[in-house]
């Protein structure tokens, strides 16, 4: 009960930070201007595409569908409930053969990161949100692990759905580095991620622009 009062707190600050006016150059202001910058295109994971010959209605795009989410505290909540929900009801299991293993599975009862995120996807369209502003992503680790996590983005910014967290924080704020993620238009392809430092010098660029 206490693990889930602090995750309902951590949630809480993070959904003030992001939907406070801003004052200076304040968390809400540097998630917008931030986003998530897609370079150039790359392979899909090959788990990937055998999930989507599985599971192809969680592979369709709709070109008419809108590509970021209103972040109110509605759907903020709707995006806590999910990930808390999936990450009680998956056993963490590590896959040493992802093949023999059945791959990405959707609301598996064990799994790995790769079940956790496309189950958390999954649940998320389900609930109305736009296929194009779910995508999946992949990082590393501090210890260079490859993992799998849920980027949802938002008027906000790009918020972190992660089997490892609780908290759903902005994904500037991890301490990933950011592989590469989903097509914003087509959920079958890939684009490698532009790194972090190249997006904040970016980002510096336009803000003394917008100060002269």
């Amino acid at each position: 009960m206490a693990r889930s009062a602090s995750a309902i707190s951590l949630s809480s600050i993070v959904l003030l930070l992001l939907l406070a006016p801003a004052q200076g150059r304040s968390l809400i202001e540097t998630s917008v201007v931030m986003p998530i910058t897609e370079a150039s295109p790359t392979l899909s994971p090959f788990q990937h595409v055998r999930f989507c010959l599985r599971y192809p209605a969680d592979c369709k795009s709709d070109p008419t569908e809108i590509t970021t989410v209103e972040l109110t505290a509605e759907t903020l909540e709707t995006m806590h409930r999910v990930n808390r929900d999936v990450n009680l009801s998956i056993m963490p299991v590590a896959k040493n053969d992802a093949i023999a293993d059945g791959g990405w599975t959707i609301s598996p009862v064990s799994g790995d990161c790769n079940d956790y995120a496309v189950t958390k996807r999954h649940e998320l369209v389900q609930k109305g949100f736009p296929t194009k502003a779910v995508r999946l992503a992949v990082v590393k680790t501090s210890s260079g692990i490859g993992h799998l996590v849920l980027v949802v983005a938002t008027n906000k910014g790009n918020l972190v759905l992660d089997n490892l967290s609780e908290t759903i924080v902005p994904w500037q704020f991890t301490k990933y580095q950011w592989v590469k993620i989903q097509s914003s238009s087509d959920a079958r392809y890939w684009f490698e991620i532009m790194p972090r430092t190249l997006v904040l010098s970016q980002v510096d660029r336009k803000i003394r622009s917008a100060d002269r």
